[in-house]
């Protein structure tokens, strides 16, 4: 995990060295090249019944700045939520946003807050992370929860509030999909033309009008993604992911 890791930040730093180059060939070779790692399916064993450690992850931005953030880990009890640590990073974001490639922007500073974690209180590892960030609900079935998820070895669910359109999926089909979805905890698979199921969209909690996207992100199936979210969800987005969220930004304002 960690040869891999720091080979991926090596390379990716070394591309990004000339400003003038376009970046998106050699990211592409990167994420499919660790797309071969991808495992979307439920470990060995694995049963939620034994789900005792979660967390959530997040990188939210000082107000009018598109470079200054702040990465956030939060990791909770399961299934009662209570919050066992958190760890906040002031960072830059220097790399360029390009559609698609958010997790050459993000994704190191989120690894290192986990490396950190799992040297100084490796019993608080997480046995699975919510990232605000797509997983396989990606143009090329790699998002920031799969990219993640792949670097440090720990299954991830990918959790989006915005739809990403793929494979013939629309954000007009996927209001009307919303419009089935009547209770809280409902959920319908996204299917796209070729027959693949990309993610679910679920709605959450019970005062919840709008759904989420959810997505497998790495050593997780669909349904277990679903049902995991489901249970860590009071309001529209899961715990995890809210209180990363949420704490991130409070942060940001006592910093100021």
């Amino acid at each position: 995990r960690f040869k891999i890791s720091t080979l991926f930040f090596s390379q990716t730093k070394s591309v990004m060295a000339d400003t003038q180059h376009d970046p998106t060939q050699e990211w592409m070779s990167k994420q499919l090249e660790l797309k071969k790692r991808l495992i979307t399916s439920d470990d060995p064993g694995f049963s939620i019944d034994n789900l005792k450690i979660v967390a959530g992850v997040d990188i939210s931005f000082v107000k009018d700045n598109d470079v200054d953030a702040c990465a956030s880990l939060v990791v909770l009890s399961f299934p009662d939520f209570k919050i066992l640590y958190t760890k906040f990073e002031m960072v830059k974001l220097t790399l360029p946003y390009i559609p698609g490639f958010l997790a050459f922007r993000e994704v190191e500073h989120l690894v290192k807050l986990i490396d950190e974690l799992r040297e100084r209180q490796p019993e608080l590892l997480p046995q699975l992370i919510m990232v605000d960030g797509n997983g396989i609900l990606h143009t090329r079935g790699f998002g920031l929860a799969s990219h993640l998820g792949v670097l440090i070895d720990i299954p991830t669910i990918g959790v989006g509030k915005t739809f990403f359109q793929v494979d013939g999926l629309t954000l007009s089909g996927v209001k009307e999909l919303e419009k089935t979805l009547t209770q809280a905890g409902q959920w319908a698979p996204l299917t796209g033309e070729s027959g693949q199921t990309w993610g679910g969209l679920l709605r959450g909690g019970k005062d919840s009008k709008k759904g989420i996207f959810v997505s497998i992100g790495h050593r997780i199936s669909l349904e277990t993604s679903i049902e995991i979210v489901k249970r860590s969800t009071i309001h529209r987005i899961p715990e995890p992911v809210r209180q990363a969220d949420l704490m991130s930004r409070d942060y940001i304002r006592k910093l100021d």
